[in-house]
């Protein structure tokens, strides 16, 4: 597997054309170090009296690690993909461990009791399920022996959040637009992906029932308003992203030209976000963006190469100007970017 990636020297940035197993193991090594670190932690937990007060691995103990809930997910997805794309990858039998240790029958029976909790319905919904759902995928996908066991431990979460979908799409009136993560769009891109591949048409259904209602009718979406000032989400991409997987060619081609215009023109122009303070857990989001929109316009482009080749620059540009941040040593960044890092380079396989 051959990705472009800025590696990192000192204070030198110096840029190869493929990511040798050397680098894909420095890429590894931030999830590896964060998978089961437990502090500092951010729960976003809904306590309803002093008896829920607990620390993240007992709350958590699949996914405490990597300051939050959905970051530990994608951490797993990361390393999985990882696992599965260099067979030589380094400290390849620990991260295995890890992997098994997290994702115990055990331990994911423990995340669901904290799912069942009533007032904990719309916990990580629907960032960390969108997340949980590329997990799941990852591990069905693999030829590993490692994977078998594991994707059948998790696949017990998987249903319960594919039913939470399946219950909560109908009631969303209206679809979130955010550049973060209640992001309507993106919550459904590796969700359709999964009831694809899993072959669940009843979920594939209420998926592109519910995008068509809230975004089929959508015009000249304001590309101008990106970024917000903590985006780590494009929402034109997104929405790009999920209505280019539902709609056929003949579909979703005129639907585009009404929804971003300017795109479909090939002198389109689109400057990188910035980063003013990566060790602002809240400003970095911006590098997540830059990310965001590389794998949608990857995305484009592997489907559409003679229509949307002149978008190639402008990903590679997005892409490029962020890789550096996922190994500047600032944990606000290191805990979730290789995610999204990694995410942009499979887009573009």
């Amino acid at each position: 597997m051959k990705y472009f990636l800025f590696l990192i020297f000192g204070m030198n940035f110096l840029f190869a054309q493929e990511l040798t197993l050397e680098q894909a193991n420095h890429l590894a090594s931030l999830p590896i170090k964060c998978l089961q670190q437990e502090y500092p932690n951010k729960l976003n937990q809904l306590l309803q009296d002093d008896s829920e007060l607990a620390s993240p691995k007992t709350l958590h103990p699949s996914f405490y690690g990597c300051f939050d809930w959905h970051s530990s997910v994608h951490g797993h997805w990361s390393l999985v993909y990882l696992l599965n794309n260099f067979k030589d990858l380094a400290h390849r039998e620990e991260i295995i461990q890890k992997l098994q240790t997290n994702l115990s029958k055990e331990h994911i029976e423990q995340e669901m009791l904290y799912f069942a909790k009533p007032h904990e319905k719309s916990f990580e919904r629907t960032y960390g399920w969108n997340w949980l759902l590329k997990l799941q995928l990852e591990l069905e996908q693999s030829k590993e022996p490692f994977a078998k066991p594991l994707s059948e431990n998790l696949k017990p979460l998987t249903d319960l959040l594919i039913e939470r979908y399946i219950d909560f799409l109908p009631k969303l009136l209206y679809p979130i637009r955010v550049g973060t993560h209640s992001n309507t769009a993106f919550g459904l891109t590796n969700a359709w992906d999964y009831a694809v591949f899993s072959k669940n048409e009843v979920f594939q259904k209420v998926i592109k029932e519910n995008a068509l209602r809230m975004y089929g009718s959508d015009e000249n979406c304001p590309f101008t308003w990106e970024p917000s000032g903590t985006d780590f989400l494009s929402p034109c991409m997104e929405e790009i992203g999920l209505m280019q997987r539902i709609l056929t060619e003949k579909e979703f081609l005129p639907w585009l030209e009404k929804f971003a215009p300017h795109l479909c023109k090939k002198d389109f122009e689109w400057e990188t976000a910035k980063v003013s303070d990566r060790t602002d857990g809240h400003l970095v989001h911006l590098d997540g963006l830059n990310f965001s929109r590389a794998w949608n316009l990857y995305a484009l482009i592997q489907q559409y190469p003679k229509k949307f080749f002149y978008l190639k620059k402008i990903a590679d540009a997005h892409l490029q100007f962020s890789l550096p941040s996922v190994v500047d040593g600032n944990y606000e960044g290191e805990h979730w970017l290789a995610s999204f890092a990694l995410r942009a380079f499979e887009s573009k396989k």
